[in-house]
């Protein structure tokens, strides 16, 4: 051993003497304190995502104070408006969701179109299967189950080929988005195709107890509810059950949840066909309640904007309520700008990608320097 092989000699330091321990909390200011800074933060990123989002207007010719009026009165104006963005906001909330369940354990999960699909042709079964004779609380219920169960398969394969083949699961779910496209046209081209429907293919209409009723102006109906009941639900049992824990554990490091006995193959599958389930519900409550019947065009781009909300809320499924909420306002509020200026109603996507930057970006709470 050389010299500079040794180690290095050090002299114990007297007790009472050396720095004090730094004790980060003591210091850290408290919610109270640091809310006008959070304010302000808000603010500039609101503000400047604005500004932006003008400016590009601007470029196309339109006027961006009238084109952000209309976009405001759309989709909160009046309770018609906010009825329509809550019905936008219901199956965006549900896709985050599974988005969301998966991310905890380190998993993306990029198939929640195909998984919303699947959920309404689920419930499209189920309902063919009662054929109307059950109570409508009855076939709802096993409406509901019959599409979660779809929707959790279909994200369950992904995450077994994962397990099994090493194939990784984004990739793997988002083709699967276009194999569960190709299944719904061909149910609506053939077997489903409604007798009575000329040009356009879609399915038979669900009728009765079929469908959620109306309990809000012309199309708001109860599947917002469970929707809202969904993520609170999802919320507790990621923060407060072991199963919740054990995915937080995995997808913070997978190579030490396995040395401690985590069954991670397992739990990942679960995490995949759980959020799944949440995108099958999802898909029941906009074939029970809004659309009534199965199109091949059905909640088209739903799941990535999803997808987007999940990662506005950091995949909280608490503040994915509101984040899907905005989304779904913006997704209205974009829906008459052609006729208001002459825009595409894909201009909001502009919109929704400076909202995902902003709260990503300026949004974040900066890492507080160690001392």
């Amino acid at each position: 051993m050389t010299a500079l092989d040794a180690p290095p000699i050090t002299e114990p330091v007297p007790e009472g003497e050396g720095p004090p321990p730094v004790d980060h909390g003591a210091d850290a200011p408290t919610l109270i304190e640091r809310l006008p800074m959070l304010v302000l933060r808000w603010v500039v990123l609101i503000v400047c995502t604005l500004v932006i989002f003008s400016a590009f207007l601007i470029a196309k010719g339109a006027d961006p104070v009238s084109v952000l009026r209309s976009m405001w009165n759309t989709s909160l104006g009046s309770p018609d408006s906010v009825g329509e963005t809550l019905i936008a906001a219901t199956p965006i909330l549900l896709a985050a969701l599974a988005a969301a369940v998966p991310a905890r354990a380190g998993l993306f999960n990029l198939g929640g179109e195909g998984q919303l699909l699947m959920g309404a042709i689920g419930a499209i079964v189920m309902a063919d299967k009662l054929g109307g004779a059950a109570p409508s609380v009855v076939t709802l219920t096993l409406m509901g189950v019959c599409g979660a169960a779809f929707g959790a398969a279909w994200a369950a394969l992904p995450a077994v080929l994962k397990v099994v083949t090493r194939t990784n699961e984004a990739i793997s779910s988002l083709l699967l988005n276009y194999i569960a496209a190709i299944i719904v046209t061909w149910l609506c081209f053939e077997p489903w195709k409604d007798p009575q429907s000329l040009g356009q293919a879609y399915s038979r209409e669900l009728t009765g107890p079929e469908r959620f009723p109306i309990i809000w102006g012309e199309r708001v109906h109860p599947g917002i509810f469970v929707a809202l009941a969904a993520a609170v639900i999802l919320w507790a049992i990621l923060k407060y059950t072991t199963w919740g824990f054990k995915l937080k554990v995995i997808g913070g490091n997978p190579s030490a949840a396995r040395r401690a006995g985590l069954a991670v193959g397992g739990l990942s599958i679960a995490a995949m066909a759980v959020g799944g389930s949440m995108a099958g519900l999802g898909g029941m409550i906009e074939v029970a309640g809004t659309e009534g019947r199965l199109r091949p065009e059905l909640l088209a781009g739903i799941g990535f904007v999803g997808f987007l909300a999940s990662w506005l809320a950091k995949h909280d499924p608490l503040k994915c309520i509101l984040s899907a909420v905005i989304l779904g306002a913006i997704a209205v509020g974009g829906s008459g700008l052609k006729i208001t200026a002459g825009l595409s109603g894909g201009a909001v996507n502009i919109l929704m990608a400076l909202v995902l930057f902003a709260v990503l970006g300026w949004g974040s709470r900066p890492a507080r320097q160690e001392s």
